[in-house]
């Protein structure tokens, strides 16, 4: 199930884009403000961001350039603000924003540009190089402090919360499957209750973004009728 991020001051707006997409199968929940967003998203990992310009305590633009600058391509951003000026649509563009729409948007022209955006995710990942004078690494490791994923390669990936979660446990089996209940008990949160579809979302979003900041691929596969296990390949 794809996670979104709707980030809007306005109460009413909010709650109907959210339940609105929850009908539409994704899983949504809202911040209304930006301090609330950087909360959410250090905490969690998501496919896509509905960003409003006007935030209370921040302007949009910069916090989509945050969320470009710390999770790169792997998350999507969908601007919807009531700054429906040539300038402004530009500025958010160049911010970092995919799409940017205007508030007269109907739900449902929302949700058709979030399921597109949503395919082209992925349908297309970007692998970053390796590096050319990276320190070398014998294997993937995991630093518990920073919350740093480094490849190999020596290429380093920031994680979430909930990602730092999955991939700790799965590297802490040694190789030995982990059935996905028990991935599920060790990401639940009071904020976010996951299920398998989550946690299937969660997979697939952490190899993307491993791909396109370490270069190569995550070595978490399936493990028919158990769940997932961290298997990495000899370098």
């Amino acid at each position: 199930m794809p996670e979104i991020l709707v980030v809007e001051d306005a109460d009413g707006p909010r709650n109907d884009l959210i339940d609105y997409l929850c009908l539409k199968q994704y899983g949504a929940i809202g911040a209304a403000d930006g301090a609330e967003a950087r909360a959410l998203l250090a905490q969690q990992s998501f496919d896509l961001v509905i960003l409003d310009v006007g935030l209370p305590d921040c302007h949009g633009f910069d916090l989509a350039r945050e969320i470009r600058s710390r999770y790169g391509l792997s998350c999507g951003i969908i601007m919807l603000t009531g700054m429906g000026g040539v300038e402004d649509k530009v500025e958010g563009l160049a911010s970092g924003a995919d799409i940017y729409l205007v508030k007269h948007a109907s739900l449902r022209e929302v949700e058709a540009n979030v399921r597109s955006l949503l395919r082209r995710l992925s349908e297309t990942v970007t692998v970053a190089p390796k590096p050319a004078h990276a320190r070398p690494v014998t294997d993937w490791r995991l630093e518990d402090t920073s919350w740093c994923l480094t490849s190999p390669h020596g290429a380093q990936v920031q994680l979430t919360a909930t990602e730092f979660a999955c991939i700790a446990k799965l590297m802490k089996a040694r190789g030995s499957a982990i059935p996905r209940q028990d991935l599920i008990a060790a990401l639940d949160r009071p904020s976010m209750r996951y299920n398998e579809r989550n946690l299937d979302g969660l997979i697939s979003r952490l190899r993307r973004k491993v791909a396109q900041f370490c270069g190569m691929e995550l070595p978490i596969s399936v493990v028919y009728g158990v769940g997932y296990v961290f298997r990495p390949v000899a370098a």
